[in-house]
Order: C-alpha cells, then sequence, then structure tokens
C-alpha cells in the first residue's frame, strides 16, 4: 500500500463533510457567525458593537457597519504594537502584508493562530481532499511538493511578531509533518532574495520526485524555467515525469494557462485554482470540468455581498448569502476570525449555482491591473504620472494602460498609450521615473519588478493628438458621465486605440 492510500484515509471524513455545501450552505453560515460574534463577545470591538446582545442577522447588519481597510487601520496598528482583544480575541502575531490603500504602500491584514487553523490551513486540506476525491489514481504523496514562499520580517518590536507574505507566514507556523513531504526546505521557502531563492529551488528540486506545484503562476513559472535551464530538457514532464497537479491562485490563470500547456505536456497534468487572499481562504475548483469554484462556508469566515450595480451609493442593498442571485455581480464582505468585520476586501464575483453556492471571480470593484499580482491601481497611476510629469515639465490630457503578457521573446509589462498635451523631452526618461514611482507607492508593483525577473519597465506609446477624443466618438461615448478607462487586466480598449493611433501616424 502506497503512501496516498494511507493519506486517503486521512481525508475520507473531510471529503464526506464536504458534501454539506450542496444543500446546508445557509445553516453553516449561520453557525459560522454565531461562531465569531461568541469568539469576540469580550474584545474592544465586540464589546462596542454589543456583540453579546446579538442574537440574529440583522442585529448584526444594525449594529456593526461596513468597514474598509481605513476603518480597521488604527485598531490593526494598535495590534502590531502588542495591544490583545482589541479586533479579536488574545494577541495577533502575524500579519500579511498585502497591496497597499489609497493611503499606504501597504496593507497589514491580521491572521490570528485561530484564522492559520481554522481558514489558511483548512483551505489548504480542503484542497488535497477534494483533488484525491476526484483523481483516485492519483500517487500525490508518493512523491514532493514544491511549495513556493514569500518572506517575512520581524514586526515592530513586538517580541514573536511577524509581518510578511502570508505564504511565508503560513510556512513559518506549518504542522512539522508537512516538511517531511515538501520542498525545498524552511530555510531555503524564506529567503527574501527571489533571485537567489529560485536558484536554490531549482537546484535543490532538479532531482527530487515532484509530484505537485504549489503558488502563484507568474513566481512559479521563473522556477519552472529554471528548471528547464538546468536540466537542459525540454518538457517538465521530463524532470519530473510523475508530476501530476499545479495548485494555484493569486491571480488570474487565464494568461498563464498557454505557457505551462506548452512547458507541460502530459496528459496526466492537472490543474486546480484556488482562491486564497491574505484576508483569507475562500473558494476551490471542486470539480475539474467546471472553472467555477465552490465557496467555502464551514471556515471562520461569514460573507455578505453588495450588489455592483448599487456599488458606490450612499446605503446599498447588502445580502448574506441566501440573498444573492446567479448571474449578478457583487462586491464581496467578510467577517473573520482574523477580526475582519464586515471588511470590503475589493473583489467582486458571480454566483453561477446556489444548490452548491458556486461563483467565478469576475474583478475588482475598482479600475486596475492584477495580471501578474502587481495589484495597481488607479490611485498609484494617478500620483505617479503626476510626479513624472512635474519632474520632466510634462502634461498628461488621457492615458490608458494594460498588461502585455509573456510570449516567446516578449516578458511581461505593462504598456501605456498616454496623449500628452505637452510632452516631455525624454519620453523614455519620462517611463523610467514613472516605473520608479510606481515601485515606490505600491508593494506589489515594487515586488513583481524585482531584478526584471517577473516584469520589466513599463512601456509607452504617445498617442496622437485628440486619439482618445476620436476613440471615445467611435464608441458612442463621448461627453457627459463617460470616462476614459484608465486600467484594465484586459486588452481589448488598448489594442484599439493602438490600432486607431498607427493609422493616424
Amino acid at each position: 500500500m502506497g503512501i496516498t492510500s494511507i493519506a486517503r484515509l486521512f481525508f475520507h471524513k473531510r471529503q464526506k463533510e464536504l458534501e454539506r455545501h450542496r444543500k446546508e450552505g445557509v445553516q453553516m453560515q449561520a453557525e459560522v457567525l454565531r461562531h465569531l460574534l461568541a469568539k469576540a463577545s469580550d474584545t474592544e470591538y465586540g464589546r462596542n458593537h454589543i456583540f453579546n446582545m446579538m442574537r440574529s442577522y440583522e442585529d448584526f447588519v444594525r449594529n456593526v457597519p461596513v468597514n474598509t481597510y481605513e476603518e480597521l487601520k488604527g485598531d490593526i496598528d494598535r495590534m502590531r504594537h502588542g495591544e490583545k482583544d482589541i479586533l479579536w480575541r488574545g494577541a495577533v502575531k502575524w500579519y500579511a502584508k498585502s497591496s497597499g490603500t489609497t493611503n499606504d504602500k501597504s496593507k497589514f491584514i491580521p491572521i490570528s493562530y485561530e484564522g492559520l487553523q481554522d481558514i489558511h490551513y483548512k483551505g489548504g486540506t480542503d484542497a488535497v481532499a477534494l483533488y484525491l476525491r476526484n483523481n483516485p489514481r492519483s500517487r500525490l504523496f508518493d512523491g514532493r511538493s514544491l511549495i513556493l514562499g514569500g518572506s517575512h520580517s520581524p514586526n515592530y518590536n513586538a517580541a514573536g511578531s511577524l509581518v510578511g507574505d502570508l505564504s511565508a507566514i503560513l510556512i513559518e507556523n506549518i504542522n512539522p509533518l508537512v516538511n517531511l513531504i515538501r520542498v525545498p526546505d524552511k530555510r531555503t521557502a524564506l529567503i527574501s532574495d527571489f533571485e537567489v531563492k529560485r536558484d536554490k529551488i531549482a537546484e535543490i528540486c532538479l532531482n527530487k520526485n515532484v509530484t505537485n506545484i504549489s503558488g502563484v503562476p507568474s513566481w512559479m513559472m521563473s522556477v519552472l524555467q529554471r528548471v528547464m535551464e538546468l536540466s537542459g530538457k525540454q518538457h517538465l514532464e521530463e524532470v519530473w515525469p510523475n508530476l501530476e497537479v499545479f495548485f494555484h491562485g493569486g491571480i488570474a490563470f487565464t494568461p498563464y494557462r498557454k505557457a505551462y500547456e506548452t512547458l507541460i505536456t502530459s496528459p496526466n497534468m492537472h490543474y486546480m485554482e484556488t482562491y486564497n487572499a491574505s484576508e483569507g481562504f475562500f473558494g476551490l475548483q471542486d470539480d475539474p470540468t467546471d472553472s467555477s469554484m465552490l465557496l467555502m462556508l464551514d471556515y471562520g469566515v461569514f460573507y455578505e455581498f453588495i450588489p455592483m450595480d448599487e456599488f458606490g451609493k450612499d446605503n446599498p442593498t447588502v445580502v448574506p448569502l441566501e440573498g444573492v442571485e446567479t448571474g449578478k455581480n457583487y462586491a464581496m464582505l467578510i467577517t473573520t476570525s482574523c477580526g475582519l468585520w464586515r471588511y470590503l476586501i475589493g473583489d467582486t464575483v458571480r454566483f453561477t449555482s446556489k444548490n452548491p453556492y458556486k461563483f467565478v471571480i469576475t474583478g475588482r470593484t475598482k479600475h486596475f491591473i492584477n495580471a501578474f499580482g502587481e495589484e495597481l491601481i488607479i490611485d498609484n497611476a494617478e500620483k505617479g504620472l503626476q510626479y513624472a510629469c512635474q519632474k520632466h515639465g510634462a502634461q498628461v490630457r488621457e492615458y490608458t494602460a494594460a498588461p502585455v503578457f509573456r510570449d516567446k521573446d516578449v516578458v511581461p509589462h505593462h504598456q501605456w498609450v498616454i496623449e500628452f498635451s505637452c510632452p516631455p523631452d525624454d519620453v523614455e526618461a519620462f517611463a523610467d521615473t514613472l516605473d520608479a514611482k510606481l515601485q515606490e507607492l505600491n508593494s506589489d508593483y515594487e515586488a513583481k519588478r524585482y531584478k526584471d525577473i517577473n516584469m520589466v519597465r513599463l512601456k509607452i506609446v504617445v498617442a496622437s493628438d485628440g486619439l482618445f477624443e476620436e476613440w471615445m466618438k467611435q464608441r458612442g461615448k463621448l461627453g457627459g458621465q463617460n470616462k476614459v478607462p484608465r486600467l484594465s487586466n484586459s486588452r481589448e480598449h488598448i489594442d484599439e486605440l493602438l490600432r486607431m493611433n498607427a493609422y493616424n501616424g
């Protein structure tokens, strides 16, 4: 009997429990809310919002406001300095560094011990449980798991407290038994210099029997390309013949799928999407033939949803799980065992099914570019352009930006089409300044630009005079409240503009 056959016995009970998602989703969410309110009733936030008096979801809505990071930031900073029982009970020692807000380069998401266990690790366990259920011939545990992680550093001067990438916090606290089947070793996994770490991981894993890989598609591709360089092989299955699955998440996989399928040609290769973020682990692809994900309803997360056609209004409708409709776009609110209360995470989703509750991620509540995990928001772009214009004596009339995806001779980057009312003397110097400022403003953009490994410097195409006005006119959107889309993950708009610009030129 192989190791995987034995491991299946461990996951069997959980596979049965997951069946509750098909018919008992609303009931599970009610149980989660009761649990969270009871656990946090003696915290400062719980006392201020009378958690101990709440008897229903309606009580919860009446007494707890919808929050963004800005509303919770003061409390989170107190927690980071060691104060106890603020948003969650006890002292919270770990903080996941995430992309910033309008006012800050980075957010620091609290990760409590309970959150590690009943959200993040539970999600990882369920990913394996569902994969084994769907693949009865799997030999997953008969080899090694290549799991990519980030790095962490001390949090202020608080003893034993750390801040860093969520993946680094998970590796730091993982069950020691997992280290018996994972690569690389913990010390290598937590190296802060990605270029050094990538090379070491490739060297360490080259001659291992790797059966599964986990991580963000952009970073993982960089490691795999280094493995191929060291091995001299053409396809990855020549290096790891028993590789069978990639558990991926963090950013959309669509732009990378072709590159992975070119690199890994084995018909036995599988791909499983996960929706795991610094704020929590929310979804898993439970059916390999369906791209939508199962919303995980019995973790330490309570969900609410705002219809996107009401988002931004003074008093938008907010509905719990039972109030959602399929085919409708929603902004997601979460309440978690990490102390995030009715927290607007910024992601938008659309439900494809209610029995069970399944969904797809549709984007963000604001225009952004997150093709490679860079989380560039409009506020970053505006501030970056303002700084570059001041430095180079330029003025921008209109602009838009979109990603350029990896191709045979192309390294990913952002492409900007800018119409100047007063152009800079040196467009390349302007691009250098803009790119550097974006790195200063946004820690995720800075990380993805590190040593040109995953993204190279942005490129600017100078638009002909009147290009954007002509484009908007052709689309029937000239004047009124219509606005040029500034940032987009799609190239639909920018490619239209480029074609018109070439014609005008």
